[in-house]
């Protein structure tokens, strides 16, 4: 079970696209499972023959478990599996100690200074604003399951419906983690989209106000590493509403990437969302995200980080205001920014200058 997000424990598997017996080329839809992100499509590692499924549809199962094998031409199921014996007996060898278990409840074992937990107990917390170092296991070693969040009456189910989907559950899940953990802070600013309004109208027929800014976003990250978790590659996630939650596809490397090229990736990416045909690296990776409830009429609001993220920009619908220049009320078209912030990532200087730059670059001031 690959792993497809920095906090993920399990993914459930949603459904195998290729049946035991059956050849497999590397890259080619193997599955499709379903994550803390989105119900996904995994590709195929490696070319051969699909062998030994261990794993059901509809089965939550621990990330880096076993769930089949591709076997190579002429290797049979016994030969992988006995090379696969070896070689877990050659590493455990030079300490001569037990073996030690590798998954705990159906999910990874708990890092050092972690509180012991089974994945749904964590996930139930999320969603309840429970402190798992508070309460007491009934699990081995102590660990906190499921049950013991229930009995305790600790947190409130908020919006818990039998009705939820998985991904409004998860999206649930993530923010009120994040909410919980990272200690946001907002830079809001108010941008002249005279320029953008212009610039917009001589580039290709399908170029949207977002990709304009993705393209603004990605060239601010560039600039400014810490704004990007300090990453080499600067990969700008899209918010996107779906009837039952929210997923965020990926731009990578949109700071080398031409409006036109974003544009035709992000209609990319939405039209596999729409059909729900998103593959694992379409989720992946992000480094900054950006959600625009422009066209939606929305002037101004404030975004939940994604974890691991320094930042998120929110932004608001263009408008007709009243600004001053040079002393004298004009009537501009304008709108209003939003940046969350991860302060443990960055801090009020480093996040102002980011928005700055933005800014100059929004209103085609930026120096050359």
């Amino acid at each position: 079970m690959p792993a497809l997000g920095m906090a993920q424990e399990t993914g459930k598997l949603l459904r195998w696209l290729k049946g035991e017996g059956e050849p497999v080329v590397k890259g080619e839809p193997l599955m499709e499972i379903e994550t803390d992100k989105a119900a996904v499509e995994v590709e195929a590692p490696a070319s051969g023959t699909l062998a030994g499924i261990r794993a059901s549809e509809g089965e939550d199962i621990a990330v880096g478990q076993g769930i089949a094998m591709i076997l190579a031409a002429g290797e049979s199921l016994a030969d992988a599996e006995l090379s696969i014996k070896r070689a877990v007996a050659t590493k455990a060898a030079p300490s001569e100690a037990p073996a030690q278990p590798t998954t705990f409840e159906a999910g990874p074992a708990p890092t050092a200074g972690r509180p012991k937990a089974s994945p749904k107990a964590r996930r139930l917390a999320a969603e309840r604003g429970v402190d798992i170092s508070r309460l007491a296991g009934s699990g081995p070693g102590g660990a906190v399951l499921e049950e013991d969040i229930l009995q305790s009456g600790a947190g409130t189910a908020v919006g818990k419906s039998e009705t939820e989907s998985p991904l409004w559950r998860a999206m649930a899940a993530n923010v009120s983690k994040s909410w919980q953990s990272a200690p946001h802070f907002f830079v809001i600013r108010e941008v002249d989209a005279t320029w953008l309004g212009e610039e917009r109208s001589r580039q290709p027929a399908g170029v949207t106000y977002t990709d304009l800014l993705v393209k603004a976003v990605a060239s601010s990250l560039r600039r400014h590493p810490r704004m990007n978790v300090a990453r080499d590659e600067v990969n700008v996630g899209l918010a996107v509403a779906l009837p039952d939650g929210l997923i965020v596809p990926v731009i990578h490397q949109a700071d080398r990437m031409t409006v036109d090229e974003i544009a035709n990736r992000r209609r990319e990416l939405i039209d596999r969302v729409k059909a729900g045909r998103v593959r694992a690296q379409d989720v992946s990776g992000g480094t900054f995200t950006l959600s625009n409830l422009g066209m939606y009429g929305v002037d101004l609001f404030t975004a939940i980080l994604a974890e691991g993220q320094a930042g998120i920009l929110a932004i608001g619908r263009i408008a007709d205001r009243v600004v001053a220049r040079a002393g004298v009320p004009q009537v501009r078209p304008t709108m209003l920014l939003s940046l969350s912030c991860d302060h443990r990532l960055v801090d009020g200087a480093r996040a102002a200058e980011f928005v700055q730059t933005l800014t100059e670059l929004l209103e085609g001031t930026a120096p050359a």
